[in-house]
């Protein structure tokens, strides 16, 4: 019979050969942590290996991406789609198997991680989901939102302050069935961490309000069981689970060692080691006995269809549940929603109000929010400031089946768990903090673009014209630093109306995350033609055309944009056309075609100007190095926000001042 300790050996060995074939990579945390997975993944993860989709499976987290051999061995032993070649082609590109997890590459990846703590705070949100679509979707009598959300996670991500952001409201949040396994294994790539980490993270945990269980033999199967069961019994709190492990478990010469974190072993090592393990298996060998004991199709395909056994008899005791819950596992918009978010679009454009894009934002999430249950919003304690709480907001904490999260003031958690609660599924996160604090958050925003997740920001506060508060609270490059994000589209509306849209482009947007920009100062409402209505989706369109043949383009955007109209009617008073583009959204502009683009900015048109109260630098792709930009590339002042701007330049008088030497030039 085959023994627990050879079934995990397979990961093991799997670890060693594709870390040495690549000559690159991390074997100790696999090596270490193999005996912890094994029991985990033979005796208590609900999953189906035939459909990693499978909406009540569980979620696993490899929070220490860097262990990734450790999550490719136990998808290819279990049965995913994750044939032998593939674990042979370790770090190669193109590979389904990337040095560190990446989201969409292999099946049963439920996160891309390497970014130490980010993992922890993907699957606190992945919890959040869990819970709150069980609340909302079960009942007393069908219960098919039901499944635990686990975490392998190391010392490197405890050390990271988002692992402190996202566990502490964890606990506050009460999150049961969130069950974290810790390698305490003492090493990280410097060595021994007893000389920089000294926490008692059991403790800590405990302080946070988690179950907690320290001292567990991470190499004695029958201890880690234990612990599990422990584990899933505490429904009141999340659990840490502390195995103590050996890193490199196996090599004579490197177990326990750094040197066995983030290099090979080395041929000869790994024949050692495979000797002292009994594993007597040339490179990339797996006995059939072995994949046997993994082999986890059968069983799930058993639990998905006993599953789904439960789904069919509350879909014939809840018709309509049942088909909103199809919906929003798809991702699927409303039937109505192209009908009725257009005829909100429309109501603002009827009002014509001059308001806070902020207050625009709040005013969209007022008309998109009762036609979107799939809306899990939530700010970092800015709420009363950045708007986000509408009409319809129900908070989690007081209501287990509502729709928005108070996140305190926890700006990188808040977006890691966003991007969880994308990866669940079922939900349309948003959250909200103000633009300069994107900084807290910048890895997570990073990590929702390299996933393309369907995930919003929104931003406000975006400029100088906060004023008062002075240059620690002022954005200035931060609009820019977000431009520069692949797959991250960007809104900085000019009024209500153009914040309408944004939001309404957002909600439709599959490719990847929105970053919504709104003012706290009043922006005037810009009127438009059914035409330039249409066109502001398109990122950028002409806002006002003279009678005469334009001499001169302005471009702007935001609270800028109403800057741009004064100036271009003082330039008609003096005999100067002046076409006036609002471009609220570079890259959805940049996104539509030459024949377009050039019906917006003409190439002989070539007197251009930008004003944007930010860095310029981006703007010289739209003005031509002949061209001139009107921004900032200091920082910030405190004080009243019209006087900030007199201070840098920023008027009406300023501009009309460079673009007439621009035409005269």
């Amino acid at each position: 019979m085959t023994t627990r300790r050879e079934v995990a050996n397979a990961v093991r060995a799997l670890s060693m050969d594709a870390v040495q074939q690549a000559n690159s990579g991390h074997p100790g945390a696999p090596m270490g942590m193999a005996d912890i997975a094994e029991v985990l993944w033979n005796d208590y993860l609900s999953h189906n290996p035939a459909n990693p989709n499978w909406s009540d499976r569980d979620r696993f987290v490899l929070s220490n991406g860097h262990a990734s051999m450790l999550l490719y061995s136990l998808l290819h032993l279990s049965g995913y789609d994750l044939p032998i070649d593939e674990i042979k082609n370790f770090r190669q590109l193109h590979s389904k198997t990337p040095g560190h997890p990446e989201y969409g590459y292999a099946p049963g990846v439920e996160t891309t991680t390497g970014p130490l703590g980010q993992g922890i705070a993907n699957a606190v949100g992945m919890a959040v989901a869990e819970r709150t679509l069980g609340a909302q979707f079960n009942t007393a009598d069908h219960t098919i939102v039901d499944h635990n959300t686990w975490v392998f996670l190391g010392d490197g991500c405890l050390m990271e302050g988002i692992s402190h952001e996202a566990c502490s409201l964890a606990g506050t949040l009460g999150l049961g069935k969130l069950i974290a396994i810790y390698d305490d294994n003492g090493i990280s790539i410097d060595g021994e961490v007893e000389g920089w980490f000294t926490d008692d993270t059991p403790k800590r945990f405990e302080a946070y309000g988690w179950h907690v269980i320290p001292a567990v033999d991470g190499h004695d199967a029958d201890a880690i069981k234990a612990a599990i069961a422990a584990a899933k019994a505490e429904t009141g709190k999340p659990t840490l689970i502390c195995a103590r492990t050996t890193i490199g478990f196996g090599s004579p010469n490197k177990e326990g060692k750094e040197s066995s974190h983030g290099a090979p072993l080395g041929a000869e090592e790994i024949t050692l080691a495979k000797e002292k393990l009994g594993w007597n298996y040339g490179p990339f060998e797996v006995p059939n006995e072995v994949y046997a004991a993994w082999n986890a199709r059968d069983a799930g395909e058993q639990r998905e269809a006993a599953w789904q056994v439960k789904f069919d008899a509350y879909k014939e005791a809840n018709p309509e549940l049942a088909k909103e819950f199809e919906r929003r596992m798809a991702g699927e918009l409303p039937a109505n929603w192209q009908t009725d978010a257009q005829a909100y679009v429309q109501s603002v454009v009827e009002k014509a109000e001059t308001i806070a894009s902020r207050k625009a934002s709040q005013n969209a999430l007022n008309g998109f929010g009762p036609l979107l249950p799939e809306f899990l919003g939530g700010s970092a304690d800015l709420a009363g400031s950045n708007l986000t709480i509408w009409s319809g907001s129900k908070v989690i904490h007081d209501d287990p089946a509502g729709n928005y999260l108070n996140y305190g003031v926890r700006e990188f958690a808040m977006t890691a768990m966003t991007n969880g609660m994308c990866l669940h599924g079922g939900f349309i996160p948003y959250s909200a903090t103000f633009l300069m604090f994107s900084e807290y958050s910048r890895n997570a925003l990073r990590m929702a673009a390299l996933m393309k997740l369907q995930n919003i920001f929104v931003f406000t506060h975006d400029s100088i014209g906060l004023g008062e508060d002075g240059p620690t609270h002022q954005p200035v490059e931060q609009t820019a630093c977000l431009r520069l994000m692949p797959n991250m589209s960007v809104w900085r509306p000019c009024d209500a109306v153009e914040s309408a849209i944004a939001w309404k482009v957002s909600v439709e947007r599959k490719a990847g995350p929105s970053s919504l920009i709104f003012s706290r100062q009043g922006l005037a409402h810009q009127e438009r033609t059914a035409e330039q209505l249409a066109n502001v989706e398109r990122g950028g369109y002409v806002l006002h055309e003279p009678a005469a043949e334009p001499q001169a383009v302005i471009i702007a955007t935001g609270s800028e944009v109403g800057l741009a109209m004064e100036a271009s009617a003082q330039l008609q008073a003096n005999n100067i056309a002046v076409r006036v583009v609002s471009m609220p959204s570079t890259d959805t502009f940049d996104a539509q075609d030459k024949s377009y683009r050039d019906s917006v900015l003409p190439p002989a048109l070539t007197a251009r100007m930008a004003v944007e109260a930010g860095m310029p630098d981006l703007w010289t792709k739209y003005v031509g190095l002949e061209g001139d930009i009107m921004g900032i590339n200091t920082f910030g002042e405190s004080g009243p926000a019209a006087e900030v701007y007199a201070h840098f330049g920023i008027t009406t008088d300023a501009l009309v001042e460079r673009v007439t030497a621009l035409v005269k030039a």
